[in-house]
């Protein structure tokens, strides 16, 4: 049998052992706490705070800070603003042209595509204005009236088999070649 001084021996090591398997878990569990917060946080009282907590009250501080740590790290954060700032700016309106639906610069006067009129340049200061304006909005000089119809002389623009003329708000929609504007 084992006697009494083997057994002492056995005892001490086996509570060296355990006492050094928790010695490194709480510091594994600290250090990790730690490490974790950083993550997510950038404020280091928050991070000392959560480190401190799991350091005094040990699986049970680990517990605690699961349970109230910040759902998402740093980078996941500025992923999703990142993501969201992109979806924003696929959202803002883009001018499309009426006739053919592709997208156009405000500067344009006709689509380089499908040849509608866009805009029509100012008689006294050469801003572009909207179509259906009746006066300048910079210069306050009034404008010629536009009408849809084709100059005299002109032949009327080819239609095309998949286009009715019609833009899909309803409104007509009138393809300019060789026009002076």
């Amino acid at each position: 049998m084992i006697d009494q001084d083997t057994l002492n021996t056995l005892m001490l090591y086996a509570v060296t052992a355990c006492g050094g398997i928790s010695a490194a878990l709480w510091l594994g569990l600290t250090i990790w706490t730690w490490r974790d917060m950083r993550q997510r946080s950038r404020d280091p009282l928050a991070q000392i705070a959560a480190a401190l907590v799991v350091a005094v009250l040990n699986v049970f501080g680990l517990l605690i800070y699961v349970m109230l740590r910040p759902s998402e790290t740093l980078a996941e954060s500025y992923e999703r603003s990142l993501e969201e700032e992109a979806l924003l700016q696929n959202i803002e309106e883009k001018p499309l042209c009426p006739g053919c639906g592709r997208p156009v610069k405000d500067a344009w006067q006709v689509c380089p595509y499908c040849h509608t009129k866009l805009k029509k340049p100012c008689i006294a200061c050469e801003t572009m204005l909207e179509l259906p304006w009746n006066i300048c909005p910079v210069c306050a000089t009034p404008q010629v009236a536009y009408e849809a119809a084709p100059a005299a002389g002109m032949p009327p623009p080819a239609a095309t088999a998949d286009f009715d003329g019609v833009a899909s708000d309803g409104a007509q929609v009138e393809f300019v070649e060789n026009d002076p504007y």
